[in-house]
């Protein structure tokens, strides 16, 4: 390990380099995807349920106050959504369903994150929408609070929340509400419609699906959430997981309480991990299942989709950057619109470490070329306020000598801790 690898200066993380394997243990903090939709459903639950495990984090916490002001009696109020897309996404339509006038604004990078679909379904459904920068951030909404529904058609090509902000509340509205993507392009991200759906169904609201038509079909009537404990994040699990890959003299890491049946497409990376090399096994262990992911050290290349689970792409990107042979990531191009542009913010990181890597002809993938004969060099690595974008910094420093990594505080939006985390999985 280089002699100033675990320490802050002028908000500059050294990102720690080790010499040798490590074998860790890593308890993850619950899953904001989760616990954002929970906290909906809680809050428009008819009888009051038990959240166990919630997620303590910027997102959440920001998820928490808005609902606290949306069902405040004061019927004028401002929400901050910070840069949570669930919050500016999900807050809106469940306001709608009160009487209130609210003002959403957030971070400067949230006024560029995209929400045209939101405003343009809210004035279908018959809410005022005062806009003040087109179909972006800030606008205020004004809602009599009743809501009749009815068919909503709606472009979901940019961000599978645009459907699930709307599937969580349409049991609230007189007459349910049926919603039809319109788009050409595939709805990235479904695991996470998926995971809306079922956790509808599971508090007892019914939910149809068709989905050759694109269409999704929610019959009114009550939302009964009962108590329950938050699934531990998945794909916060996979900055560790990859960790024992990034680190050249290999290692393993075990993720505890993995979710034997699971809607997070997090689910998905150790299968991802096993094509660069890995051996994954699930372990069984007093009735709780772990993943275990061990490695020499060894990343191949691949030629993957991850439309399916893009969250996903700025970790694997940090693999693949390190890899020797080639790799392209495919159907990632609505990654534009996440906390930043991370096409962009990829290809720029990836090139300042001495690999050239571009974004394909298609604008809907990375390409990362043959690793250079003369190797890879340390560079400051931009978080671009972006938590994943400081966690692909990270990994790339267990293989790379002195990458520092600007503002690693960042991670707090989805994981508070993640610098104690990753330092002590190292045993440092």
């Amino acid at each position: 390990m280089s002699s100033s690898s675990n320490v802050v200066v002028q908000n500059i993380y050294n990102a720690p380099h080790l010499g040798h394997a490590f074998s860790a243990v890593v308890k993850v903090p619950s899953s904001k995807s989760l616990t954002n939709r929970l906290l909906i459903l809680q809050a428009l639950s008819t009888t009051p349920p038990v959240l166990k495990n919630v997620l303590d984090s910027r997102d959440a916490d920001l998820m928490k106050a808005a609902i606290k002001k949306v069902l405040s009696t004061d019927k004028n109020v401002e929400i901050d959504v910070g840069l949570a897309g669930t919050v500016m996404r999900f807050v809106p339509p469940f306001a709608s369903i009160f009487q209130k006038r609210i003002r959403f604004t957030g971070d400067v990078e949230a006024l560029k994150r995209p929400m045209g679909p939101i405003i343009a379904a809210l004035e279908d459904l018959g809410v005022q929408v005062l806009r003040e920068n087109s179909d972006f951030l800030p606008f205020t909404t004004v809602s009599s609070g009743k809501i009749a529904g009815g068919k909503i058609l709606i472009d979901a090509s940019k961000s599978s929340q645009f459907l699930s902000a709307l599937l969580l509340v349409g049991a609230k509205f007189e007459d349910g509400l049926i919603i039809q993507h319109t788009g050409t392009d595939e709805i990235p991200s479904r695991k996470h419609i998926e995971m809306t759906v079922e956790l509808l169904r599971n508090c007892g609201v019914e939910v149809e699906e068709d989905l050759q038509k694109n269409t999704w079909k929610v019959y009114p009537g009550e939302i009964q959430l009962h108590n329950t404990v938050v699934e531990p994040d998945l794909s916060n699990a996979a900055p560790f997981l990859a960790a024992c890959l990034a680190n050249p003299d290999g290692g393993e890491v075990s993720i505890p309480n993995w979710p034997k049946s699971t809607t997070q497409p997090g689910a998905l990376f150790p299968e991802i991990l096993e094509r660069l090399g890995a051996k994954v096994t699930l372990v069984e262990e007093k009735g709780v299942q772990n993943m275990l992911v061990q490695s020499t050290g060894e990343i191949r290349s691949v030629d993957v989709n991850l439309r399916s689970m893009a969250e996903l792409t700025p970790t694997l990107a940090a693999l693949l950057a390190l890899a020797d042979e080639p790799s392209i990531i495919r159907g990632i191009g609505h990654l534009r619109g996440h906390e930043t542009d991370r096409l962009y913010a990829l290809v720029t990181e990836i090139n300042k470490i001495g690999r050239t890597a571009r974004i394909g002809a298609d604008n809907d993938s990375i390409e990362i070329a043959q690793m250079p004969q003369n190797g890879l060099h340390s560079a400051v690595i931009e978080s671009y306020k972006d938590h994943r974008m400081a966690t692909f910094g990270t990994i790339l420093g267990l293989r790379i000598p002195d990458i520092r990594v600007v503002d690693i505080a960042t991670t707090a939006k989805t994981m508070p801790g993640f610098q104690a985390l990753w330092e002590k999985m190292l045993g440092l």
